[in-house]
C-alpha cells in the first residue's frame, strides 16, 4: 500500500498526460470529420492527375462514400497527435533521467519523429505518383480505368505508412552503435544481408508491385549507410 502512496504522483500524472493526447487527437478529428471530403479530393490528387480522359474513381460499396473520409480523417488525425503524444512521453519519462541521457536520446526522439514525416512525405509525393503512372501505363487499350476509392486509400495508407516506418533505419542503427549493442564493424561486414533484407521488406511492407518494393529497398539501404556512417562518427567523437 505504502508503494503505491509512493507512486500515486507518478500514476497521476501518467493518466493527465493520455487525457492530454486524447483530447488533442478529438480536438483534431472531430472538425476534420467535417472537411472528409476536401481531405480525400487532396489525397486522390496524384490518382487524377494521372487518370486518362474519361475515367473516374468509384465506389463499389454503399457506405464507401461514408467510411472512407471517416478513416482518412482518422489518419490525419493521428499522424498530428504523434508528436504530441511522444512529446508527453518525453516529458514524464525525463525528470528521471541523468543529464547525459537527456542529451543522447532528445535528438534522436525528434530525428525519429523527423524521419517518419519524411518518409510518408516522399511516399505521397514521389513514390504514389511514379507508381500510379507506372500502372496506367501498364493498362491494356481495351479496359477502363476505375479505381475504387477504399482500395485506394487503402494503398495510400499502406505506402506512406511503409515508408514512414523504414525511414527510421538510421535512428535504429544509431541506437545500437550509441548504446553498445553492436558494433559499426559487425554491421558493416553484414551489409550484403541488410542489403538482401531491405528488398525483403520492400516485398512485405509495399503494395504488390515490384516498382514499390524497389522504391522502397533503395531508400532502406541508403539510409543504413547514412546510420552506419553517423553511428561511427559519433562513437569515434565519445571515444576520443
Amino acid at each position: 500500500m505504502s508503494a503505491l502512496i509512493d507512486h500515486m504522483p507518478h500514476i497521476v500524472e501518467c493518466r493527465q498526460r493520455i487525457v492530454r493526447c486524447v483530447a488533442f487527437f478529438f480536438a483534431l478529428f472531430i472538425p476534420l470529420i467535417f472537411l472528409g471530403k476536401q481531405s480525400f479530393h487532396f489525397i486522390a490528387l496524384p490518382l487524377i492527375r494521372q487518370l486518362p480522359e474519361g475515367s473516374q474513381m468509384i465506389a463499389t460499396q454503399v457506405f464507401s462514400t461514408f467510411t472512407v473520409p471517416l478513416k482518412l480523417s482518422l489518419f490525419i488525425s493521428l499522424l498530428i497527435t504523434i508528436p504530441f503524444g511522444l512529446y508527453q512521453i518525453w516529458a514524464f519519462v525525463a525528470p528521471g533521467l541523468y543529464p547525459h541521457e537527456k542529451k543522447r536520446l532528445s535528438p534522436i526522439l525528434w530525428a525519429a519523429i523527423g524521419l517518419f514525416y519524411i518518409g510518408a512525405a516522399f511516399a505521397f509525393f514521389v513514390v504514389c505518383p511514379m507508381a500510379l503512372h507506372f500502372f496506367i501505363n501498364m493498362l491494356p487499350p481495351s479496359v477502363a480505368m476505375m479505381t475504387d476509392i477504399g482500395s485506394y486509400f487503402n494503398f495510400i495508407f499502406s505506402l506512406t505508412l511503409a515508408f514512414g516506418c523504414a525511414f527510421q533505419v538510421p535512428v535504429v542503427v544509431i541506437t545500437l552503435i550509441r548504446l553498445n549493442i553492436i558494433q559499426t564493424q559487425t554491421l558493416a561486414r553484414a551489409r550484403r544481408y541488410i542489403i538482401v533484407g531491405a528488398f525483403t521488406l520492400g516485398m512485405l511492407l509495399t503494395p504488390p508491385d515490384v516498382l514499390s518494393q524497389i522504391l522502397l529497398a533503395i531508400p532502406l539501404w541508403v539510409l543504413f549507410e547514412l546510420g552506419l556512417w553517423w553511428g561511427a562518427k559519433g562513437s569515434q567523437k565519445h571515444f576520443n
